[in-house]
């Protein structure tokens, strides 16, 4: 099984666009967002060709192949526009004979089982950690990234989670 993990496009078409692109070119099975889809957030600029709708439209192409958890900007009117269902702050996914643990990042951490990996958006900066015997990688944010990081998300197969921008490049792997 193949994942593109992705977070925080933030309402950004081009972004969203250039995400629906490397899931093609990657040829993904999945395509696992981390919340924050279509609102920008009170506290962060707008960003590239901000437009929710169109956000909205591009996903819905993919709507069969997304699992997509609840981000802080992701409001009850905006899963109701998205086609595919937004579950609560938690998603459980398997694969490999790893368990991979979806949030958006907001909230408290879930008990963990050692060795388990906990994937998180919200903070707009790529991470790849061990946290408590667990491993905890966040992909950055699609649109709007933090701290001199740049746009990207993460590709998983075979227990390997390759961090890449979108120009396809690796620049950080964990191998489990």
């Amino acid at each position: 099984m193949k994942f593109l993990i992705a977070s925080d496009i933030h309402g950004s078409a081009e972004y969203c666009r250039l995400t629906a692109e490397a899931f093609a070119r990657e040829k993904a099975d999945k395509l696992l967002l981390l919340g924050d889809i279509l609102y920008h957030g009170p506290r962060n600029p707008l960003p590239a060709e901000y437009s929710p709708q169109e956000v909205v439209r591009i996903l819905s192409g993919l709507k069969d192949k997304i699992i997509c958890v609840q981000g802080n900007c992701d409001s009850e009117v905006d899963q109701m526009v998205l086609p595919f269902p937004v579950l609560c702050g938690y998603a459980a996914v398997f694969a490999d004979g790893l368990e991979m643990i979806l949030s958006h990042g907001h909230r408290e951490t879930p008990p963990l089982k050692t060795g388990s990996v906990y994937i998180t958006g919200h903070t707009h900066v790529p991470l790849n950690a061990v946290e408590n015997g667990c491993y905890h990688l966040n992909p950055g944010s699609v649109s709007l990234p933090k701290e001199g990081s740049g746009h990207g998300y993460i590709v998983y197969e075979n227990r390997t989670f390759a961090f890449k921008t979108f120009d396809g490049n690796i620049y950080d792997k964990l191998s489990i």
